[in-house]
């Protein structure tokens, strides 16, 4: 039996099969997506340079002498011999109080001091006459002693006359009131006509206040005062002892403006005070141009130390877990690596970090959604270039002010400060 011949038709099928089966398989290939491009990450570089460490206290401003312009004596003010606001010599006339009082008062010391002296003439004069007849036994001794002491009683009347019309002449100089410093005065508490000396009428006057130097109140903390103390001690028994330390502080004033002229500590209290822990200190800055004023705000720059080499990165790299902090680490392959720091004071946006990091390696920025071992491609964050650039504007040391007299507290790393 011969077999039917095979159709081209039939014979073409499993080729067709195979061409679409080829297909398919070539359309589900290029259906994969690539594989994800690494993100890219802003990183900074780490800084290494000798770094001030600035501390920053809160303080007023206050006259060098700050002296109250009293009323010594009770009377009506006649005159007021200045103006308001300006400055003042010494002993410039400042104002008057009325004198006839205090005239009339020296007129009858001076009667007084005159009649204990024609007493005293009289006294003497029988005493001189009675002194040889005792001698001759022509007087009882009795009449000798009576007449001494006549004369030794008008003595003592003529010298406190004499003191009762100094007195008086003291009092008539008080209603001519002068200053006693040179200086800026301020607005008077009683005017012309008004009685003056006497509460509740105006004793205090007035003030004049010495602005140049101009010095500033300013407070520390206990912890902040025993570590300077500590490194002047150090300094001291190791026979240095910067002399331009004291003489290193900056005056910011409320606009932001930094006083052109430095200033120094001048004074210190005895002891902290136990109810605000803090300890009180003044320094004094050259005001020529008497631009500063007393009662202003003000804050003041001190550099404590200088940390050399120190190693700087963003604040925006630390992140704080359970008490330790750690940065993100780009190698040079681009792998993210999580590493362990010890951290140091704060240095305006930058953080100073005592251990972990190398200068020269790049650490994370922006350390959201990044984990250890991810590819990255770093990219220089310029904004925390731009806040890198000057090593002393804006530097804080461990404390930070936090009130109106002190410091308040370390800057301890903490969460809120470290991480985004």
């Amino acid at each position: 039996m011969i077999a039917p011949p095979v159709s081209g038709a039939r014979r073409a099928g499993p080729t067709r099969l195979l061409l679409a089966a080829g297909l398919v398989l070539g359309l589900g290939c290029a259906d994969e997506p690539p594989p994800p491009a690494p993100p890219e990450v802003p990183v900074a570089k780490v800084i290494q340079r000798d770094q001030p460490i600035v501390m920053e206290m809160v303080g007023e401003t206050r006259g060098s002498a700050d002296i109250p312009i009293r009323a010594r004596v009770e009377g009506v003010l006649l005159s007021m011999s200045f103006i308001e606001g300006r400055s003042v010599e010494k002993d410039e006339l400042l104002y008057t109080i009325d004198p006839v009082p205090f005239q009339s008062k020296v007129v009858e010391a001076d009667g007084n001091l005159a009649e204990a002296r024609t007493r005293l003439a009289k006294a003497k004069s029988d005493l001189d006459r009675i002194r040889p007849l005792a001698e001759m036994n022509a007087v009882s001794q009795q009449d000798l002693d009576g007449a001494v002491a006549q004369y030794e009683a008008a003595l003592g009347a003529v010298q406190a006359a004499e003191a009762r019309k100094v007195q008086a002449e003291i009092e008539l100089s008080y209603t001519r009131i002068q200053a006693p410093i040179g200086g800026r005065i301020g607005i008077t508490q009683a005017k012309v006509g008004e009685f003056v000396g006497r509460s509740p009428n105006p004793v205090v006057l007035n003030y004049v206040s010495l602005t140049d130097p101009i010095r500033v109140r300013f407070s520390i903390d206990e912890r902040t005062y025993l570590r300077i103390a500590r490194r002047i001690r150090d300094l001291e028994e190791s026979g240095e002892r910067a002399g331009d330390e004291d003489s290193s502080l900056e005056l910011v004033l409320a606009d932001g403006s930094v006083h052109e002229h430095p200033g120094r500590v001048v004074a210190a209290d005895a002891a902290v005070n136990p109810q605000t822990g803090t300890f009180t200190l003044e320094a004094d800055f050259a005001n020529p141009r008497d631009i500063v004023l007393a009662g202003q705000f003000a804050r003041i720059r001190a550099v404590v130390e200088t940390r050399e080499n120190a190693l700087l990165i963003p604040q925006r790299a630390v992140t704080e877990l359970q008490g330790k902090f750690r940065v993100y680490v780009v190698g040079a392959d681009g792998e993210l690596a999580l590493r362990d720091v010890e951290l140091g004071p704060k240095v305006d946006r930058l953080q100073i970090i005592e251990s972990g990091l190398e200068a020269g390696e790049q650490v994370a920025v922006d350390t959201m959604r990044l984990s250890p071992g991810l590819k990255v491609v770093p990219v220089v964050d310029q904004g925390e270039k731009k806040g890198a650039g000057s090593k002393r504007a804006g530097a804080t040391s461990e404390e930070e002010s936090g009130s109106a007299t002190a410091p308040a507290e370390s800057s301890e790393p903490d969460a809120a400060a470290t991480g985004d």
